[in-house]
């Protein structure tokens, strides 16, 4: 336990340092959200893949999936591979890169309201990425935080707060270039600690296929047939984490920041092998509780502590220590994402955007640091309260979210004839929806009620969009390049301010 504490206290210094350095190198509100836009792809991937995976993963969806799907589980793994990840770079990345670049926009709701030619976009996106954020980031605390407690028996208040202030000092301190630098280092973690993990456990349950027999068989034993959760509620979970990501502001801004769309390629596949790998360790570990496992601890969320107190036991203390490094890094990066996009949306949307448009680069970026603070310490205040299991925030965030903006930015980036009126009712509908769902179904339909808020607006778009008026032809052609030939691969990099964009049209 001393080692682990020792080990974690170094770590917590190292990201404080990164902090510092990215402070030196963090001079214009372009510099504290996107790095310049000069990511390099191998950094670009590693932090789309440790904000993708956080203690949410390995300790909520771990725990209460693998227990409730056994093996079953491992298709969310495959698909958040291949189609969060590998998908969702081949399909978004070069158009996001291209088109947020000839927009001259930094952020989702700055993307609604260029492409769509609607503030009012601008304003309705900012506020929804702020409110519903928020039980997400607090979803990571919440995972973080039952894990400290059973490792070190500390307070779970205390042990949330500790790590709410050091995500906020390196955050504050070095923006989007101490994140991207965090990001590598804790990738790097992750990958080391998900292998030692998984294959610990393996060993201690007798090796692959036996552990595998064993974990099928004590499931059938531990959960009856007629008591296993239907095939379609795994499915809604697959489409829910894979799909629901292509519209989450905090994984599409990944993709705004690279430093050249002919570096997505390579970035996509990097961010695939850590998908699988990440996403293969932490459901397995899930379904591998039936054999280290005969009962659920006891407590209001027992399946939030199921995993800290699975390998509280069965791991080695040396590699507990790797492991609390793994979820600490995955929680850390996660939430300064989060973070960065919510403050974003106040900050740049709200304030730069319409509040005082003249404001100074200067009082933008210490606006944006304020309000980086007041997210941290709002997430912390929300994650203290224990109504909610770790899952059913952050599905319920992530419906959302994505349902608001799924159908939106995809129709954006590729259908010319997509409208503003078709975008605003698609986010009232995808909010509406995943909320009502929520409250008429119940949390063990989250997923369902989350992918029925994705999918309706993507039928619901082009329905409105042919019956209303389409943007402006001069906005269609600075967003799709009609008027230059150039293709997205083609875009060079840019590493100067980017500067507002021009209204062309009048709101409708």
């Amino acid at each position: 336990m001393t080692y682990a504490f020792i080990l974690i206290v170094l770590y917590l210094l190292l990201m404080i340092g990164v902090g510092w350095w990215g402070l030196r190198k963090t001079r214009t509100l372009n510099d504290f959200f996107l790095g310049s836009r000069a990511i390099g792809p191998w950094v670009s991937a590693l932090a789309y893949g440790t904000s993708y995976f956080s203690a949410v993963l390995f300790i909520g969806f771990a725990g209460k999936l693998g227990w409730g799907f056994g093996l079953k589980s491992l298709w969310i793994a495959v698909g958040n591979a291949f189609v969060g990840s590998l998908a969702a770079w081949w399909v978004l990345g070069p158009r996001t890169r291209a088109m947020t670049q000839r927009l001259n926009v930094m952020t989702m709701p700055e993307f609604f309201h260029a492409r769509y030619e609607s503030p009012r976009l601008k304003i309705i996106a900012a506020m929804l990425i702020f409110i519903f954020l928020l039980p997400y980031s607090a979803s990571v605390y919440k995972g973080l935080g039952h894990l400290f407690e059973v490792q070190f028996h500390i307070p779970y208040e205390w042990a949330i707060l500790a790590m709410t202030l050091v995500t906020g000092i390196y955050l504050i301190l070095g923006g989007y270039f101490a994140i991207t630098l965090t990001d590598f280092i804790q990738g790097i973690i992750m990958l080391g600690g998900a292998a030692g993990m998984t294959a610990v456990l393996l060993y201690r349950a007798g090796g692959l296929l036996p552990a595998l027999q064993t974990a099928a068989a004590n499931y059938s034993r531990h959960i009856p047939p007629e008591n296993q959760p239907p095939t379609y509620l795994l499915a809604c979970l697959v489409l829910m984490t894979s799909f629901g990501v292509w519209g989450l502001p905090q994984m599409v801004q990944k993709f705004y920041s690279i430093k050249d769309s002919r570096q997505i390629g390579r970035a996509a596949v990097v961010t695939t092998v850590f998908a699988l790998v990440i996403g293969v360790s932490a459901y397995l570990t899930g379904a591998l509780s039936h054999v280290f496992v005969d009962r659920l601890p006891e407590g209001p969320n027992p399946f939030d502590r199921l995993i800290p107190d699975l390998l509280y036991r069965e791991l080695p203390s040396g590699l507990m220590a790797l492991i609390l490094l793994l979820v600490l890094s995955a929680s850390m990066s996660t939430l300064s994402s989060l973070i960065l996009v919510s403050s974003s949306a106040i900050a740049i949307d709200l304030y730069k955007g319409h509040v005082n448009p003249a404001a100074s680069n200067r009082r933008s970026l210490t606006l944006m640091r304020f309000l980086s603070g007041v997210f941290v310490a709002l997430s912390f205040f929300i994650a203290q309260q224990e109504n909610a299991v770790i899952v059913t925030l952050m599905s319920l965030s992530w419906g959302s979210v994505a349902g608001a903006f799924l159908a939106p930015y995809l129709y954006g980036l590729y259908w010319r004839r997509g409208t503003a009126s078709a975008a605003l009712a698609c986010m009232i509908a995808g909010v509406g929806l995943a909320n009502i769902l929520f409250l008429c179904w119940g949390e063990r339909l989250v997923p369902a009620a989350s992918v029925t808020a994705m999918a309706v607006p993507m039928l619901l778009f082009p329905l409105i969009s042919a019956l209303t008026r389409p943007p402006s032809v001069a906005t269609l052609r600075q967003a799709f390049q009609e008027d230059r030939g150039v293709s997205a691969g083609e875009i060079p990099s840019q590493t100067e301010e980017v500067a507002p964009y021009r209204e062309t049209a009048a709101a409708p």
